[in-house]
């Protein structure tokens, strides 16, 4: 079995507790249109790599002194859970190896539906951790967002809650696409729905990745588009009561 690999991050701060190392794996069916990675969409990309589990957990032992309590593996993507069969054999080998295991996910693979449900079961055995993305509350305008509804994706953060599975949800904040208050109130009622949210991060839209979409030939949609202010920032993670969620292993 190998896994197509986009690249690696041997230091990791930001993508789950501790230093992590961090493997990008190819290929994603979403289009977002702030995506800064659309490099990663391609699951046939000529830049991309092919590995096995053990050559990637072999890889990333050698980092292992670095992590000390908190550190471990993420895996990201591209959307990691379209190559589920990698990703559960190398997290099934790391748990092995008692380390850490954190997934990076938008859930748009999820479904309830054989075999990839039964998969997906057996994974969750072996995942400390999922960073979960929700671009958008409302499915129409994540439709338009990423080219994809929200419904499987709700339903497996729902999922998720159910089994109690810790998760950090994402947000990324789009001024004038989801920053309204009507959107930031129905994003918080469902969030209060769960009990498994160990935290919540707001994730201020940048613009650093357009250099690849013009690399790749992309036209890029959110050009009117700029960053949100400190003060919206802020308002955010008031709406969405970002200091009433506890840190994992912070």
């Amino acid at each position: 079995m190998e896994g197509i690999i986009h690249s690696t991050e041997s230091f990791g701060s930001v993508d789950g507790p501790g230093i992590r190392f961090i493997i990008f794996l190819q290929g994603c069916k979403m289009r977002c249109q702030f995506c800064h990675n659309p490099d990663t969409w391609n699951m046939n990309s000529t830049d991309s790599f092919k590995a096995t589990p053990e050559e990637m957990l072999s890889t990333a032992l050698k980092y292992k002194s670095y992590w000390k309590e908190k550190g471990g593996i993420t895996v990201s993507g591209g959307e990691p859970l379209l190559q589920i069969d990698f990703l559960l054999e190398l997290f099934r080998l790391a748990k092995k190896k008692r380390i850490n295991t954190c997934i990076d996910t938008s859930g748009n693979p999820f479904t309830f539906e054989q075999p990839f449900f039964g998969k997906f079961e057996e994974l969750m055995k072996y995942t400390d951790l999922l960073l979960f993305d929700i671009k958008h509350i409302d499915s129409e305008a994540h439709k338009k967002l990423t080219a994809c509804p929200n419904e499987h994706i709700l339903a497996l953060a729902k999922y998720l809650s159910d089994i109690d599975k810790p998760v950090w949800i994402r947000h990324v904040l789009v001024p004038g696409i989801n920053s309204s208050d009507d959107h930031l109130s129905r994003l918080d009622t469902f969030l209060k729905t769960l009990k498994n949210i160990k935290r919540v991060d707001i994730l201020p839209y940048h613009t650093f990745g357009i250099g690849k979409w013009e690399i790749l030939g992309i036209p890029y949609q959110l050009n009117d588009v700029n960053p949100p202010s400190d003060e919206l920032v802020a308002h955010a993670k008031e709406m969405l009561h970002v200091d009433e969620y506890t840190d994992y292993l912070k």
